[in-house]
C-alpha cells in the first residue's frame, strides 16, 4: 500500500520570518499537516485509493479520507509556494499576461485575491487557478477543498484557516494576507501555470 510522507520544506524553519514565524511553521508543517499525513495513511487499507495518488484521492473521495488528503494536497501547494528570498515580486511572461488579461492589472488581481481571502466565512482556503483553457480564475474553497474537484488547476493559494496565521497575527487575517506577498516564490507559481 502507497504510504504518504510529510513533505520536507524547500526552506529552513526559520527563512520566512517576520512573515511566518518559525513557531507557525513548527505548527502548521510539524503537526497539524503531519497530522494529516499520519491520518491519511491510516485510513488508506481497504479504502479503493491504496494505489491512488493525491490528486486522484481530492477528486474522488469524501468524508474523512477527502478531508485528510485535500489538506495534505493544500499545504504542499501552499509550503511549496514560498522562498526566503524570491527573486522576483510580480509574475511575469505568459502569468502575467494572463493575470492583467484576466483582472486588469497584477495590483486589481492581488487586491480581488485577498479580499476573498478576507471574506471567506470559517476556515479554508483562497486559490488562484487556471482552467482548460488558461484563463484564471480566483475560488474561496472551504475546510480541506481544492480547486481539482471543478476541473482547475491550481496555481497559488493563501491559507485562511486561523492555524496559519494565529500565532503571528492573532486575528489580523487581512495583515496575514498582505504579508504573504513577500515571499511568494513566483517562479514556483509560473512554473504551475
Amino acid at each position: 500500500m502507497k504510504r504518504f510522507q510529510l513533505m520536507a520544506l524547500p526552506y529552513e524553519a526559520d527563512a520566512l520570518q517576520p512573515v511566518i514565524s518559525p513557531e507557525t511553521i513548527a505548527f502548521h508543517h510539524g503537526k497539524h499537516l503531519a497530522a494529516y499525513v499520519n491520518n491519511l495513511n491510516g485510513l488508506l487499507s481497504n479504502s479503493g485509493f491504496e494505489d491512488s495518488t493525491l490528486e486522484e484521492i481530492v477528486c474522488k473521495s469524501e468524508g474523512a479520507i477527502f478531508n485528510n488528503a485535500g489538506q495534505i494536497l493544500n499545504h504542499e501547494m501552499y509550503f511549496g509556494q514560498f522562498a526566503a528570498n524570491p527573486t522576483k515580486n510580480a509574475p511575469s511572461g505568459a502569468l502575467a499576461e494572463a493575470i492583467t488579461r484576466d483582472f486588469g492589472s497584477f495590483e486589481a488581481f492581488k487586491e480581488e485575491f485577498q479580499k476573498k481571502g478576507a471574506t471567506l466565512f470559517g476556515s479554508g482556503w483562497v486559490w488562484l487557478s487556471a482552467d482548460n483553457n488558461g484563463r484564471l480564475v480566483i475560488t474561496q474553497e472551504p475546510n480541506a477543498n481544492n480547486p481539482v474537484r471543478s476541473g482547475l488547476r491550481p496555481l497559488l493559494t493563501f491559507d485562511v484557516w486561523e492555524h496559519a496565521y494565529y500565532l503571528d497575527y492573532q486575528n489580523r487575517r487581512p495583515d496575514h494576507l498582505t504579508a504573504l506577498w513577500q515571499i511568494i516564490d513566483w517562479e514556483v507559481i509560473e512554473k504551475r501555470y
